[in-house]
């Protein structure tokens, strides 16, 4: 893509500035934010597709309403890119997902444009009715306006929404953004739905006249244009599942054409009751890269503006990452045992989980963005005989906590949860670390909680899970491992039995996952002052409580680390096992404190919190 030759984007200080424009302006305007995202996502990373389809919607957008004053809501935030170039953000834009830069997501602490802090999808309807009740509430008069895409109206949260608004009949504008794609391409009967209304015969032959006449009304004939929609409805026929919901249906629009969008929305925007507007836009348009590709550019690592091949970097690791160990061992099981499948939500590639699919298509389900039902619906296959794994990402688990406890430990189901991007997953902030996990599934009975050291662990741990018979839950962070691969012959663990990585007799470190590796190096640079036994816990639940016991005894001095809250996190199982047992010594525990952790690389992140080799070192020398 060529760098614009117009300046426009740097005369934008607030929406405001838009409404001046001429067309052939807002044209160029919409040249200048791509080349800027797309500038600005390959030096930094980022999300790339989605921001890319949406540029001309956003304008679009901020020309016919009057935000901050009119509340436009944003789903996920992932799209919110061309928003923060249009509300005085474009100075501060080169530090997207830096270390106290611009959020990638969209963040009320950084402007008052931004209505709801938005990572997670499908919660912008229901955020939307809220909004909007609470203006009708308190006497006020502005628009509401949640955008959302087809992949997050797949979740039941964004139903739930839609049928609670509906029932109340607020005055809100659902901008539909329909794309076809998710993080992986859409599943399910709303998309068969959405694509039927797109091609639907008598729709076809009247969409030009609807949206013609719409569009050229005024502002006080506004009810005459309600009028006509509910009577060509009657007849057409698309969007009867959102009329029957309490909606007016308008669409499909070509999500492209600014002239268009605007004219609708000003008209559309004085009509009472609920209002979904099914919009039509291509991700990725303007860079062929991600236009060809909008899944591998959903979330796009630094690359080359010229090829869109992603930098190698010098310190990219050639080691097996988690994710493939766990994949890789996956499907070697699946081989020997056809009861073995695999569920995800729409997170097939980030999982690796695109691999099994390949290998075993008829044991594969992508139940498109519904944690919570991906988590049911594996009870449902385990009661059946099946031995089912579901692969989400940490911070999605959070979604689907009371199907995980309810629908498969209650039962004591044969469901393995394989937890990617556990602990601190760098620079897409605090709505999507994996932070939590540990302490919110430690209370639960009948679960085994896990986190290998390196990628054989891992391996181990999955073999374990099936061996297991009951819930399992195995957590691992996004990246490389250690470089060992995995060994054969493949062997189970003893379930709740830790290793001894390292030999001492001062400190106790007692590290769960990965971190162990960081552990063993901070025991290695201290030991001409302090003795250290590092020991790999490798399950949080159950503990090996002889083994911490009869070495905290030992050595006097416990330190705990982990990638996980200190609130109700591995380190608190370790001090409730000593309490138990009557052990009172000195203990410091590492790990996240009571707050949310902002954006930055790993690295940076890691070093703030203490939960890296420099930090371990620190307490440790404390406690002499």
């Amino acid at each position: 893509m060529q760098k614009p030759e117009t300046h426009f984007l740097g005369m934008i200080k607030s929406p405001a500035d838009l409404k001046v424009l001429t067309s052939s302006q807002r044209k160029m305007l919409a040249r200048e934010i791509r080349y800027t995202i797309l500038s600005t996502v390959a030096a930094t990373g980022g999300h790339l597709a989605s921001p890319l389809g949406v540029v001309e919607l956003t304008i679009a957008l901020h020309t016919a309403f009057d935000a901050p004053s009119d509340k436009i809501i944003f789903d996920v935030g992932n799209q919110g890119y061309a928003h923060k170039l249009l509300t005085g953000r474009v100075e501060k834009f080169s530090t997207l997902r830096q270390l106290n830069g611009l959020s990638g997501f969209l963040k009320r602490s950084e402007s008052e444009y931004d209505v709801f802090d938005a990572g997670h999808s499908s919660t912008s309807i229901s955020a939307g009715i809220g909004i909007a009740k609470a203006r009708d509430l308190l006497g006020e008069s502005y628009s509401v306006i949640p955008v959302i895409g087809d992949g997050a109206m797949t979740a039941g949260l964004a139903f739930e929404g839609l049928n609670h608004a509906g029932y109340l009949k607020s005055n809100m504008i659902v901008i539909l953004n329909d794309n076809n794609m998710s993080i992986s391409p859409n599943v399910g009967a709303l998309k068969g739905y959405l694509n039927k209304m797109v091609t639907h015969p008598s729709y076809t032959r009247t969409r030009s006249k609807i949206l013609r006449f719409l569009s050229g009304f005024s502002d006080s004939a506004a009810s005459g244009a309600a009028e006509l929609e509910r009577s060509l409805h009657s007849v057409t026929g698309p969007g009867m599942l959102f009329k029957e919901l309490g909606y007016r249906y308008f669409g499909p629009v070509d999500g492209h054409d600014m002239d268009a969008m605007i004219r609708l929305f000003k008209n559309i925007k004085e009509l009472d009751g609920p209002i979904l507007i099914h919009i039509r836009t291509k991700k990725g348009l303007g860079y062929k890269p991600a236009f060809s590709d909008a899944e591998k550019f959903h979330g796009a690592k630094p690359f080359d503006l010229v090829t869109g091949e992603a930098f190698s970097g010098s310190t990219v690791s050639d080691a097996m990452t988690y994710s493939g160990a766990m994949v890789e061992t996956l499907i070697s099981l699946a081989k020997d045992d056809e009861r073995i499948c695999a569920i995800t939500a729409a997170m097939g590639p980030g999982t690796g989980l695109n691999a099994f699919q390949k290998a075993y298509p008829d044991r594969f389900f992508d139940v498109g963005i519904a944690e919570q039902h991906a988590a049911t619906f594996a009870g449902g296959l385990a009661v059946a005989g099946m031995k089912p794994l579901v692969g989400l990402y940490s911070t999605f688990l959070q979604r689907a906590y009371d199907s995980v406890l309810h629908d498969c430990c209650l039962m004591n189901l044969p469901v393995v949860f394989a937890i990617d991007r556990a602990g601190l997953t760098g620079e897409d902030g605090a709505t999507h670390h994996g932070a939590y996990d540990v302490s919110f599934l430690r209370s639960i009975p009948n679960l085994t909680l896990m986190s290998p050291k390196d990628e054989d662990e891992t391996a181990r741990m999955l073999k374990t899970a099936f061996d297991l018979n009951s819930p399992c839950v195995i957590r691992y962070p996004k990246g490389s491992g250690t470089g060992v691969g995995i060994t054969a012959p493949l062997v189970a663990l003893e379930v709740g039995k830790a290793e001894v990585v390292r030999e001492g007799k001062d400190v106790l470190i007692i590290a769960f996952g990965p971190i162990v590796q960081d552990a063993l190096k901070a025991a290695e640079s201290v030991a001409k002052k302090v003795s250290c036994c590092v020991v790999n816990a490798r399950f949080a639940k159950p503990l090996d409580e002889a083994l911490i016991v009869k070495l905290a005894r030992k050595c006097k001095r416990v330190v705990t680390v982990e990638e996980n809250a200190l609130a109700g996190g591995f380190g608190s199982a370790v001090l409730e096992v000593l309490q138990l047992h009557g052990v009172v010594v000195p203990v410091r525990m590492i790990g996240i404190g009571d707050e949310f952790v902002d954006h930055g690389t790993k690295k940076q992140l890691n070093s703030m919190h203490g939960i890296d080799v420099d930090g371990i070192k620190k307490v440790v020398l404390g406690m002499k």
